[in-house]
């Protein structure tokens, strides 16, 4: 889809106005007889007729792939009848007001961490829904996101602003608008500690309306406690985006790292199969080269720091037998131990249903070779490089896949999708509440 004109892009604020204005607008006639003279005085010099024009260096960067989808009219619709439509524009104002790139950088980390809280607030039925979609609905704050991210993309401040300055205002948007600065345990003992993260919708290009069930359970849960045999169990949450550049740039390891030596349970959380939640017992280190949310595939071992130390396979501790043996709610629960490998000694992949074999090379982990599969991958190597395998409860959760109701082609919601979506998270929680009291 070509990239519509300025004129008809989301939220998009006006140019800044030529410092030969009043602060009201209306051109200062001194000043503009000035530049005027100076124009005329430069062309009778250099014999030009016209300023050259802006070279390609000059030119704002584009939005990426994943931002352009916002402009279609579904994402557009959920914006609105959230409430959310009023988020990028929010920001626009603070950067248009800043001065510096100091000013900028407080903007974006304010107006990330409201967008979390907010969502978050939303999904808890806390202060005013905005609009008439479900509040368990984790859409609005991926589109919000993207809508905040393209200000800063395509954000031109008359102060300038180097490369890596616009890398590091996405970077802090990125990282508090998904709460992964949020996270923090209240002191004292009696109270254990649960870590869970949730994924961006993805595979918009198939189904632009699609919602992820792990994101909406990550607003959901974040800072609930919930009640076990052993005493209550605090949850924070989350939420990763669809990418493979973030994850090699170890998003997830520098979101996780701080935490995991506090918590008493983790479990990275993600859309899987239909009609079913699977406990995934191994994670494998490849990536099969399916396109993220900007269209792009990598296929390759999942780069991670000291690769000559890198595992091809990591295991879930969660207690996946109690897990599967309770009634957690309406889906059927599995132990998935199936796995895809390259035998030692062979060439060719196959499908071990038990597991690996001793010195394979992994193709699929338990949740195949996406993303899914990296960060469960991820998290457990972490744990593992921590020395917390043998004391630290964690792995991976993948979810049923989140359905519309029959027939339901067009629309961005009905009751059936709002029922699947809630009856999912109640299921997650339910697990969560069995994982803790079993480790």
């Amino acid at each position: 889809m070509a990239w519509p004109p300025p004129a008809t892009r989301y939220c998009r604020r006006p140019a800044p106005r030529h410092r030969t204005a009043h602060r009201d607008g209306r051109p200062n006639l001194l000043e503009l007889i000035r530049v005027r003279l100076g124009v005329l005085g430069l062309a009778l010099l250099t014999g030009l007729t016209a300023p050259p024009a802006a070279s390609a260096a000059e030119a704002a960067p584009s939005p990426t792939v994943e931002e352009r989808r916002l402009d279609r009219a579904v994402p557009q619709e959920i914006l609105r009848r959230s409430g959310f439509d009023t988020v990028a524009p929010r920001l626009a104002r603070a950067l248009d007001a800043a001065r510096s790139y100091g000013d900028a950088r407080r903007a974006v980390t304010r107006e990330g961490s409201r967008l979390w809280q907010r969502a978050v607030d939303r999904a808890q039925g806390r202060g005013p829904s905005g609009g008439d979609l479900s509040r368990d609905d984790d859409r609005p704050l991926y589109w919000a996101r993207l809508g905040m991210t393209r200000e800063v993309r395509t954000w031109e401040p008359e102060f300038g602003l180097t490369d890596r300055q616009r890398a590091a205002l996405l970077d802090e948007l990125e990282r508090t608008s998904r709460g992964q600065t949020a996270i923090g345990y209240p002191h004292g003992k009696g109270l254990k500690r649960i870590l869970l993260t949730g994924f961006d919708p993805f595979t918009l290009d198939r189904d632009i309306r699609i919602s992820n069930p792990s994101g909406a359970t990550a607003l959901a849960l974040d800072g609930t406690v919930i009640e076990t045999a052993d005493g209550p169990a605090r949850i924070e949450t989350a939420v990763f985006p669809v990418r493979w550049r973030d994850f090699t740039e170890g998003t997830v390891e520098r979101a996780l790292r701080p935490h995991l030596k506090k918590v008493d349970l983790f479990t990275t959380v993600s859309q899987g199969r239909v009609g079913r939640f699977d406990i995934e017992r191994t994670n494998g280190a490849w990536r099969g080269g399916f396109g993220d949310n900007d269209n792009i595939g990598r296929t390759e071992t999942i780069p991670v720091t000291d690769p000559a130390s890198q595992p091809q396979w990591t295991t879930t501790t969660l207690p996946y037998r109690a897990i599967v043996a309770a009634d957690t709610g309406r889906f059927p629960v599995y132990d998935n131990t199936s796995v895809t490998e390259i035998p030692a000694g062979g060439t060719e992949p196959v499908v071990r249903p038990d597991g690996p074999t001793p010195g394979s090379t992994a193709r699929q982990g338990g949740g195949g070779d996406y993303l899914s599969n990296e960060i469960a991958y991820r998290a457990t190597l972490l744990r593992d490089r921590l020395g917390l395998h043998d004391v630290l409860p964690g792995g991976h959760v993948h979810t049923p896949v989140l359905q519309f109701g029959a027939g339901n082609t067009t629309e961005v919601t009905d009751p059936e999708f709002v029922r699947n979506r809630l009856d999912i998270i109640a299921q997650v929680r339910t697990i969560l509440r069995v994982a803790s009291e079993e480790s």
